[in-house]
């Protein structure tokens, strides 16, 4: 199933500047990450973008957590 979640987040240079976004559409997976980070639920992320999908916005949190299982831990968070 992840691999079909993450195949919905696109990285194309003339889009976005090449960001993460889904689907190719010019919405990115760090705005996903915002408006989620704020409090959002995915059906108020839906109501503000009607073309996205529920899944689009499993794909984002997926695709960030894989990046994130990628990378060494070298930061700590500021207490």
């Amino acid at each position: 199933m992840e691999k079909s979640v993450l195949e919905r987040i696109t990285i194309l240079p003339d889009v976005c500047n090449g960001k993460p976004t889904i689907r190719g559409l010019r919405i990115t997976v760090e705005t996903i990450l915002q408006f989620l980070s704020a409090g959002d639920s995915a059906e108020t992320i839906i109501d503000a973008y009607p073309f996205l999908e529920k899944e689009d916005i499993q794909a984002a949190v997926a695709f960030a957590l894989k990046n994130l299982s990628l990378q060494r831990n070298d930061t700590q968070l500021a207490s």
